[in-house]
């Protein structure tokens, strides 16, 4: 799948808010967006007010990039959440949640999303005691993600579950920094994801 390998800082000017894209950059005084609080481009800071679209837009590429998504697959994934029961605009943040990179990410075992998903793909992480390296893998209830035991010795875990210890774990999945490993004990809720999204401008936008 095609990936976006330009400058991700970028976004976070497009969307005026840090979306936590280069792990300890972002809190850094070196962060973009501390640096210029104003869109890239030659007209970035002579934009005028946002239309109603405008906005609309803005929150489905605030959400896509967040997640580290393609314009298709997150189509293909609010298809889904539009198909099921309670309110399209979170069941599609729950979906999105419940992405294998998300779950790595929130663990505290990647600094950012997109460390998260190359990790993945380096087959360090199991799900039920078997390899997975497919970054959208949507986990389930009762599901158990763990890192890989040989890769618990490497530093780079050890300092990150040390760091990220404190870190706020979602209440649903049950965290055990020892043992490296988390076991989604419900689905997530709209009150569990703390990313500033205004979801319902997505389904507005996509119900045109």
């Amino acid at each position: 799948m095609a990936r976006y390998s330009g400058a991700v800082c970028r976004y976070c000017r497009r969307e005026k808010q840090k979306l936590f894209l280069k792990g300890d950059r972002c809190y850094s005084p070196k962060c973009s967006v501390a640096i210029r609080e104003y869109p890239p481009g030659q007209h970035g800071q002579g934009r005028k007010k946002p239309s109603e679209y405008g906005m609309q837009l803005r929150e489905k590429q605030k959400a896509r990039r967040h997640y580290g998504v393609l314009e298709r697959q997150f189509a293909h994934y609010f298809e889904l959440a539009a198909k099921m029961k309670g309110q399209s605009g979170e069941n599609l943040l729950s979906l999105l949640e419940r992405r294998l990179d998300n779950v790595v990410y929130r663990m505290g075992l990647a600094m950012s999303r997109p460390e998260a998903r190359a990790l993945v793909t380096h087959r360090h992480f199991c799900v039920d005691g078997k390899s997975v390296n497919i970054p959208s893998f949507l986990v389930r209830t009762g599901m158990t993600v763990a890192l890989k035991p040989a890769s618990r010795r490497l530093d780079k875990f050890v300092a990150c579950a040390e760091v990220n210890s404190a870190r706020p774990v979602p209440r649903w999945m049950d965290m055990d920094f020892e043992a490296f490993t988390a076991r989604i004990v419900a689905l997530p809720a709209r009150e569990d994801i703390d990313l500033p999204l205004e979801e319902n401008r997505i389904v507005e936008l996509y119900s045109k």
